[in-house]
């Protein structure tokens, strides 16, 4: 599986954690898509890019990192056919992925520590959609945003 991941500066550090735990302990691909230092970033930009290599098919999944973990999620989310899913907790990773197929999980570096993230991250990574459980509601979402564009 390849992931695509990406922080703001306020996530810089817990990103770098995460993506060191993806590759070194998970055994994923991860190609990282900003920022590079703790210097002020705009989260859009990272996000739009994350969001964009989703889209299309060039990675599998993507994780984006900033102070709360909504502010990705809202950027993200503004990429057509992107479903990005703030994530604090386990329960909710799960269900990011088992239940809304959520090809983006987001996390807040002030909000979680870093061993909850990892155990967030290793629960997305690990399931799988159940389109037999949610297929249908998926569907209306995908629907429903195709109807407005």
């Amino acid at each position: 599986m390849k992931i695509a991941i990406g922080s703001d500066h306020n996530g810089y550090e817990f990103k770098e954690k995460i993506k060191a735990f993806i590759t070194e302990e998970l055994g994923y691909e991860v190609e990282d898509f900003g920022c590079h230092s703790c210097d002020s970033t705009d989260y859009p930009s990272v996000s739009f890019e994350v969001a964009e290599k989703i889209a299309h098919k060039v990675y599998d999944r993507g994780i984006l990192i900033c102070g709360t973990g909504l502010g990705v999620a809202i950027a993200a989310n503004k990429y057509k056919g992107i479903r990005a899913a703030t994530t604090h907790d386990v329960y909710s990773a799960e269900r990011a992925i088992a239940s809304n197929n959520a090809q983006i999980i987001t996390m807040g570096a002030q909000v979680i520590g870093i061993e909850s993230g990892k155990k967030i991250v290793k629960a997305y990574l690990g399931l799988n959609f159940d389109e037999s459980r949610s297929g249908k509601k998926v569907q209306m979402i995908i629907d429903k945003e195709e109807s407005l564009n």
